[in-house]
């Protein structure tokens, strides 16, 4: 008799936490949902490339926060890196022709050296936040939010260029315009050069995250960083890389999106940084630390972006994306902050 009164319960149980730990996905399933039933068209292969082309960039930025959300700390500055090397490439990319370059005297540069240059620019900026956080203890919070302020004061200060003032960036070269923007098939199964390097880059990052002594300590770090002092991970050394690896990756990011758009200006990037917290967190990323995976990240990143691309498609006003944006994030942490205390 006992046994018969415990089995509903038992059932119970198994469908609230199973209710608990896909909440997010039932909600976002559904809002996907509502999407379609009011444009059907919006199921169709070319939204379906685009939906994968803006994703790619976004992918790439929430694999940077991802590392860091998993060693327990946040990072506010990257959408603004992601502007700074987007406007740093695009100055130097320019057409030779083009009647308004930054640089008149320029020769055509190779692509890959103002991506090189924007990476560097990102791993120092990254190399400043992880000594902020590892080294001085200044809550990551807190240093990244200064660091999202200087660095948007510095791409400002390097936009307004004179002779012609806070102009977009723009006459980008064809070929770089292309790196971005091209297709490695033709027709309808056209896949967009973009999908590509985010793959490469969530590969590298899953190798690493998964098969190296960094990606172990991470995950150790984020666990418990007393535990993984104790246990002899140099607790400094492993954050500091995890931010380097952050800014290059917003830095790669930039370049591609000034490329993906034609253009860039200082707000270019503004706000991306939610979206890739939001997305890492939908995708199971804990705000607690210890918890998340590439694949994971990706799915996130993939879901958000069809509610985002589905929400302008059936024309939401743009001020009420950023209610639904916020709600996300809210949700998700808070589904997040009851699956670590119901753990404890």
């Amino acid at each position: 008799m006992a046994a018969k009164e415990l089995a509903p319960r038992r059932d119970a149980k198994r469908i609230s936490t199973f209710l608990m730990n896909n909440a997010i996905y039932i909600i976002l399933l559904a809002l996907l949902a509502a999407i379609i039933i009011i444009e059907p068209q919006f199921v169709s292969m070319t939204n379906l490339r685009n939906i994968l082309a803006q994703a790619s960039t976004r992918v790439i930025i929430a694999l940077g926060i991802g590392g860091i959300l998993i060693a327990q700390g946040t990072d506010l500055s990257a959408g603004r890196l992601v502007g700074l090397s987007a406007v740093v490439s695009a100055s130097m990319l320019q057409a030779v022709d083009y009647a308004y370059r930054m640089y008149p005297a320029l020769p055509k540069l190779p692509i890959f050296v103002p991506i090189l240059v924007c990476v560097a620019i990102g791993m120092l900026f990254g190399l400043i936040n992880g000594t902020a956080v590892a080294v001085f203890k200044v809550p990551p919070f807190i240093a990244t939010l200064g660091m999202m302020v200087i660095v948007y004061g510095l791409t400002s200060i390097y936009f307004d260029r004179p002779p012609y003032g806070a102009q977009p960036i723009g006459g980008l070269d064809k070929d770089f315009m292309e790196f971005a923007q091209g297709y490695l098939f033709k027709g309808d199964f056209a896949l967009p050069y973009l999908v590509i390097y985010a793959t490469i880059v969530a590969g590298i990052m899953w190798v690493l995250w998964n098969k190296t002594r960094l990606g172990k300590n991470m995950y150790a770090v984020g666990g418990n960083p007393e535990a993984a002092m104790v246990s002899g991970v140099n607790v400094t050394k492993t954050l500091v890389i995890i931010y380097m690896i952050a800014g290059a990756l917003y830095a790669f990011a930039g370049t591609l999106e000034a490329a993906r758009i034609g253009s860039a200006t200082n707000n270019t990037g503004n706000m991306y940084e939610l979206d890739a917290i939001a997305a890492a967190v939908v995708g199971g990323v804990s705000t607690s630390g210890g918890i998340g995976t590439v694949p994971g990240i990706v799915t996130g990143v993939l879901i958000f972006q069809v509610i985002n691309y589905g929400l302008n498609f059936i024309g939401v006003n743009p001020y009420v994306q950023y209610i639904v944006k916020g709600l996300i994030i809210v949700v998700a942490v808070a589904i997040d902050i009851r699956k670590y205390l119901k753990k404890k």
